[in-house]
């Protein structure tokens, strides 16, 4: 079970409570034993029928004068006056005991570090049948992920949590998704995992498939003390926001103009697959019953894009983007809803203009008015993702998928777009890929990276993106939908989103929010050091492993931003050529 031990760091303490969960250690002189270290006892049980091990993790550590009585004895100490001793002791907290008996071990018993294979069994990396690698611990050991406690098999869903530009949320995710792609654990599934990131800051995660050039040599000896690939993101698909006010569809990014795509939504695809409801954000919906309204608007929408569709295959076409009028309902105002204002001025002729009663269902015209007034004032933000004035095939061309056969990964950026709009993307985003794995099944997994959460599920009120994501917490790992949600405070997010997640991770935390009852799976003293933590490093917690462990993540072989992208030999000679004819 575990290789031979070395010398003795220390023994466990006589002068303080052993008990099977936790107990102190004397550290040896000229020994070392700091927070994060692992360490093993063998004690012999009182009835000498055998032995039992004890793993556990260092949580506090500290040192005292033995023999000083007051405060100022410490002048007298370093004078050398007062001759004294110095306790350097070391509280464990127990991470697994084998075989499992719960009875205390003995004062004295020789305590050792736990290195190689008693570490892994110690932490119970051994037992996990699919690991992935999770970053470094302090120690210079790889640490591990259970992947079933990932992918659904007994657990899903990975959070984390961290002030922004200090905790590298972000940073943390993408390498998650990197060790998961590129781990065993996948085997014969890993063609198929997928996975979708939000980009919802600048527009750094659009060159994930380009060689990092600030990568050093200390880097790559982390990736190969973690088994990965110094390598980028393979087979990644670029999605972006269509430009305002122009014809053609063209994607809206400032730093990059290769193998990118635009994304919209044709109008009667918008109104068929019942889209009209992520539309309003939860303070829309608290205020009177725009929410009912709105409900009955949706089904109106999506009858007439059918009968739309009926009305088109019956004279032999092929379904248009543009919602038709005058040919089954025989309207007064335009026979045609092409653009996002179309589509509001055609709902206030039956909703405020003519009041029909089937639009308008038994809700007040006040009702009717306040939920136009809020389509007007989304227009400007809406009107060049929902198009009705191009051919269909134009429109197919800019579908955006997640399960693409051909694309591994899918970046689709929000960034540019406003806060309502950001919200209507990744509503319906999340609302299409959760129709289509209910028509597939489990397989293939797909990953979801969504930052700001506490944005999209608040903790009050209530919309349509929450009730999705709340579905997604709660019955995601049994359809393959895995979220990987980021957030800075925990505490202002929906807890069933957060409390789903098997997987839990800390960054830097403010002060008052480490407080919180959502972080009461981290120790005490793992909940004051959060308040230091630097870049690069986190907690992790996972079923498996009673303590949450400090880790560090290896700087990214991919590039993050612009000036990271490693420039080619073949980019430099062109470069050189263009130069000479200039």
């Amino acid at each position: 079970m575990s290789k031979t031990m070395n010398e003795p760091i220390g023994y466990i303490l006589g002068t303080k409570d052993a008990t099977p969960l936790e107990f102190w250690v004397a550290v040896c002189d000229r020994q070392v034993l700091r927070l994060d270290d692992v360490v093993q006892v063998k004690t012999t049980r009182p009835d000498n029928k055998g032995i039992v091990d004890f793993y556990g993790v260092v949580d506090h550590v500290r040192t005292i004068h033995e023999g000083t009585q007051f405060d100022t004895d410490t002048f007298l100490v370093t004078s050398g006056s007062m001759p004294v001793n110095v306790s350097y002791a070391a509280h464990i907290q127990v991470t697994r005991i084998e075989p499992e008996e719960y009875l205390p071990p003995q004062p004295g018993d020789a305590v050792y570090l736990a290195e190689d294979e008693n570490l892994r069994f110690a932490l119970n990396f051994d037992g996990m049948e699919q690991r992935i690698a999770a970053g470094i611990m302090r120690n210079g050991s790889t640490a591990y992920l259970n992947y079933e406690f990932i992918d659904g098999t007994k657990g899903a869903h990975v959070n984390i949590s961290g002030i922004s530009g200090v905790a590298t949320k972000t940073s943390f995710a993408l390498f998650l998704l990197h060790s998961i792609f590129n781990s065993q654990a996948l085997e014969t599934k890993r063609a198929n995992t997928k996975a979708l990131i939000f980009n919802v800051k600048g527009e750094d995660l659009f060159f994930l498939d380009k060689e990092n050039s600030k990568i050093r040599p200390d880097d790559r000896a982390s990736y190969q003390i973690l088994d990965l690939p110094v390598q980028p993101f393979r087979d990644v698909r670029f999605c972006a926001a269509p430009k305002k006010n122009t014809q053609e569809i063209e994607p809206h990014l400032d730093q990059r103009s290769d193998n990118i795509s635009a994304y919209v939504w044709g109008m009667r695809e918008f109104c068929r697959d019942r889209l009209f409801r992520f539309l309003f954000a939860g303070e829309d919906l608290e205020r009177g019953n725009i929410g009912f309204l709105a409900s009955i608007v949706e089904e109106r929408l999506a009858k007439l894009a059918i009968d739309n569709d009926k009305h088109d295959r019956k004279l032999g076409f092929a379904p248009r983007a543009s919602l038709d009028l005058d040919d089954i309902y025989g309207e007064d105002g335009k026979d045609k809803v092409e653009t996002f204002r179309d589509l509001i001025e055609f709902l206030e002729y039956k909703l405020v203009e003519n009041t029909d009663q089937k639009w308008l269902g038994r809700n007040a015209p006040a009702t009717a008015e306040a939920l136009t007034r809020r389509l007007w004032g989304i227009a400007d933000e809406m009107s060049h993702l929902i198009r009705g004035d191009l051919p269909i095939e134009e429109l197919q061309k800019h579908h955006l998928d997640p399960l693409a056969a051909e694309y591994q990964l899918t970046i689709a950026d929000i960034n540019k777009l406003g806060s309502k709009a950001q919200k209507f993307v990744v509503g319906v985003l999340l609302h299409k890929l959760f129709m289509e794995k209910e028509k597939r099944g489990q397989y293939p997994v797909v990953f979801i990276v969504l930052d700001e959460l506490n944005k999209y599920a608040p903790k009050e009120g209530r919309s349509p993106i929450k009730d999705l994501l709340v579905e997604i917490a709660e019955r995601g790992r049994s359809l393959g939908i895995i979220l990987i949600g980021a957030q800075q405070t925990a505490s202002e997010v929906e807890r069933r989103v957060v409390g789903q997640a098997a997987v839990r991770v800390v960054g830097r935390l403010d002060s008052a929010e480490v407080e919180r009852p959502e972080y009461n799976f981290l120790t005490g003293a793992c909940r004051k050091r959060s308040l230091l933590l630097k870049s690069g490093s986190m907690f992790i917690h996972q079923p498996e492993v009673p303590s949450p462990l400090l880790v560090g993540f290896p700087f990214p072989a991919y590039a993050t931003r612009l000036r990271e992208v490693k420039v080619s030999d073949a980019d430099v000679q062109d470069l050189k050529k263009k130069m000479k004819r200039l």
